[in-house]
């Protein structure tokens, strides 16, 4: 069982012989041995310590050793640009929400990525994923860098904060304060390491306005100032990659009318409150999914009827305003067979997250007794949330999500975890060859040059005896 540091001292005795500080630097003196049992030993530590200066110190080591051992949090800018110049296409990149056992899913996602010289894949939390999973940014950011570590991964990690989302109800009740919170949220993200965020303003547009330009118009507002902000807090060297979002995920199919007023708006917008800056690099649109799926009586999930060419036509006037293409959410729950037909209609990126989840809870080597718990928990913590007419199958299936959280150290430390990982890992390769992103690698390196950046040591650290 990975070790959970006391205090800073503790953790630097705990990776002794494998690291060590010269002044305010990290120094790995054991490659493999820390890429081992140490990486496991902070992410646990961050992930769990109940001292906030052994946490911090925890994700400042994680940190480091990502920029000494060559995994580097970077923006997927450049590829998409080049997308968007025509130099590249035939692939869909896929976004992966992890939402329980971040750091050993992490590990296998590069595990299978560096057996299939993959180098476009996303690893992504949602912003209200963040509050139901016990994962803010720097948590998320932590465990997915100690995650390609452990898999031995040198390269690009390209780390993203998917639907930072408007609630539309709030915005009505106080416009402001609402935008504030996503401005909150990107600065949080940007400080915890994230070079990709997908603002979703979607939620704003408003069809019963005279016309399309009116109802995209608080949606592209907002996702300009938002843009434009983001410019501000970037790191040297870095642009960070910033996706809009034209149709809300489970509403009716987007169309080219929609696309073009939302692009031109926003291109207008952008270039009054930030002239010259770089906008957003693809668009996510509605083509007939819904997140997570959606639940039968019996617990199934119902067919959906995708329509690819609307994500075919709406990628192509993308690319004709400089995006990458059109992005598709709410695809982890669509039948394999489908899968190849995202890169065929030249398809940017894919979000993949309720159907990882699934292929946890629904392993058989899931323990059948925490099983029966995680239904109590929602039975007894989320009965809020039962709409009317659920059986108790969907009300599980819909609400069992918020349940990860409360159970996050169990699920990372199931016994049977290795048996459900590699079913994981199974279908992580599986998506990677339909979605023709096998042997990318070459191809991102060409484009995108992740800039190494460290970060002050913290105070607990500097006080620690061990760092003397």
């Amino acid at each position: 069982m990975p070790h959970v540091a006391t205090s800073p001292t503790d953790l630097l005795s705990t990776l002794s012989g494998t690291a060590h500080l010269d002044g305010d630097r990290l120094v790995i003196d054991d490659e493999a041995a820390f890429r081992d049992a140490g990486i496991r030993d902070l992410a646990w530590t961050a992930a769990f310590s109940d001292d906030e200066a052994t946490t911090t110190t925890a994700e400042w080591i994680v940190w480091e050793a990502s920029q000494a051992l060559g995994a580097v949090s970077a923006s997927i800018q450049e590829l998409y640009d080049a997308r968007a110049r025509g130099e590249v296409s035939g692939f869909t990149v896929p976004a992966i929400n992890l939402r329980a056992q971040t750091f050993d899913m992490a590990r296998t996602v590069y595990e299978a990525a560096a057996a299939a010289d993959v180098g476009a894949v996303i690893l992504e939390l949602a912003r209200s994923e963040q509050t139901y999973t016990f994962q803010r940014p720097i948590d998320y950011a932590t465990s997915v860098l100690a995650g390609a570590i452990a898999a031995g991964w040198r390269g690009p990690v390209f780390i993203q904060g998917d639907h930072y989302q408007f609630n539309a109800k709030k915005y009505a009740a106080d416009p402001e304060a609402m935008t504030e919170e996503i401005r909150r949220a990107c600065r949080l993200a940007i400080d915890a390491g994230y070079r990709n965020i997908d603002i979703d303003s979607s939620t704003l547009v408003d069809l019963s306005r005279p016309n399309v330009d009116e109802e995209q118009r608080e949606n592209y507002r907002r996702a300009a100032e938002l843009t434009a902000l983001i410019r501000t807090l970037e790191p040297k060297g870095i642009t960070i990659s910033v996706g809009g979002e034209i149709g809300e995920v489970g509403t009716q199919n987007s169309t080219v009318a929609e696309l073009r007023a939302y692009l031109d708006g926003y291109r207008r917008e952008l270039e009054t409150r930030a002239p010259g800056a770089r906008g957003i690099s693809k668009v996510s649109v509605q083509t007939g999914t819904s997140h997570g799926g959606v639940p039968l009586p019996d617990g199934g999930v119902a067919d959906v009827k995708l329509d690819f060419e609307v994500l075919r036509e709406l990628g192509v006037v993308a690319r004709e305003y400089g995006l990458s293409g059109a992005v598709q959410h709410g695809a982890s729950t669509l039948p394999d067979e489908l899968f190849h037909r995202f890169p065929a209609v030249e398809t940017a990126e894919i979000h993949l997250a309720t159907g990882f989840q699934n292929a946890l809870y629904e392993h058989p080597a899931f323990p059948e007794s925490l099983h029966r718990e995680i239904e109590a928990w929602c039975f007894g913590s989320a009965a809020e949330e039962r709409k009317a007419g659920q059986t108790d199958q969907q009300f599980v299936y819909t609400t069992r999500k918020k349940a990860i959280g409360p159970f996050k150290r169990r699920l990372w430390e199931l016994e049977t975890k290795d048996e459900i990982l590699a079913s994981q890992r199974r279908k992580i390769s599986y998506l990677f060859t339909e979605l023709r992103v096998n042997d990318s690698r070459p191809m991102v390196d060409r484009y995108v040059h992740p800039v190494e950046l460290h970060r002050p040591i913290p105070d607990a650290l500097k006080a620690a005896p061990a760092a003397s």
